[in-house]
């Protein structure tokens, strides 16, 4: 599946976060993220490394620009020379298959992003 293709759809609560055996599923197509429960819920993490705090924080608003213009938005922590990245749905306090579309598309987003440390 090509997550980063599909398009999110709104989550307006009430719907059921995903199933661990769906969240192990989907994990498989989201290299490098870890899955992390804080307070309880299950969250999709990822620290990203660059050369130095501009390109950390131009990432950061790559990453803004992209959630906002789907309407869902994660953790954002920016440093210097890494930025970590927690997906989770804040509604269903768990994850939805959104969350994963953007794990996706955040993993693109760092591919694209010239100051990336390999």
């Amino acid at each position: 599946m090509d997550l980063v293709q599909e398009k999110c759809v709104p989550c307006r609560g009430g719907e059921p976060a995903l199933r661990p055996e769906q969240i192990k599923e989907y994990l498989a197509e989201a290299p490098e993220w870890a899955l992390v429960k804080r307070d309880g819920v299950d969250t999709l993490e990822r620290t990203f490394r660059f050369r130095d705090f501009a390109g950390a924080l131009a990432f950061t608003a790559m990453v803004g620009a992209e959630a906002e213009a789907e309407g869902h938005h994660p953790s954002l922590l920016t440093e210097w020379g890494r930025v970590k990245v927690t997906w989770w749905t804040h509604k269903i306090k768990g994850l939805h298959r959104n969350d994963f579309i953007m794990a996706a598309r955040t993993n693109r987003l760092f591919a694209e992003a010239s100051a990336a440390v390999p």
